[in-house]
């Protein structure tokens, strides 16, 4: 039995190898500055949803089936949106992300490991995270828009529209919730 060694390596999105390089009207420069503002979202979508989830399945409290239908609607959501911004990438010649070390490597928000997270603290963390990606998202707008491609900005409006929504319905259950809940 072979045991394959993990090691950290770079990748890059950008610019893609031969067979992947979709023609686009973007300059080469353009392309690489939508993919490296798409990337990082990308890999905290990853995040986000499997926290979303974690908290879903590790739910306890009065609060748990709202809470449980909740968490389970949002990480649908954003599971979605994966599949929407790493498409739009492909669709201007950069790649995407390829395992969970890339994720890894390109996520900004932070993993949750705790062994037990109050309902309300949980709510809470993910109004923060929510919060963090729709800075994020508007960033990378910002970066389609000076480069031309009101597409992905199109998109990533969309993306922001869904990430603000998540945001303000946890807003919403936190408002006279105790951390102990």
């Amino acid at each position: 039995m072979t045991t394959r060694q993990v090691t950290k390596t770079h990748l890059t999105s950008f610019p893609a190898p031969a067979q992947l390089a979709t023609v686009t009207d973007l300059t080469p420069q353009e392309a690489q500055a939508v993919t490296e503002a798409v990337n990082p979202l990308i890999a905290d979508a990853f995040a986000l949803y499997v926290k979303t989830k974690n908290f879903h399945w590790h739910l306890a409290g009065s609060h748990f089936r709202d809470y449980h239908l909740l968490f389970d609607e949002q990480a649908e959501a954003i599971l979605a949106s994966i599949d929407i911004m790493a498409e739009r990438l492909r669709r201007i010649g950069g790649t995407t992300i390829r395992s969970i070390s890339h994720i890894g490597q390109l996520q900004t928000i932070a993993d949750d490991n705790d062994d037990f997270v109050p309902a309300g603290e949980m709510v809470k963390r993910l109004v923060e995270d929510n919060g963090h990606i729709a800075k994020m998202l508007r960033k990378a707008i910002e970066v389609c828009d000076r480069h031309r491609d009101s597409a992905t900005s199109n998109a990533l409006q969309e993306i922001l529209d869904e990430t603000e929504r998540r945001k303000w319905f946890l807003f919403e259950v936190m408002q006279g919730v105790k951390n102990t809940d």
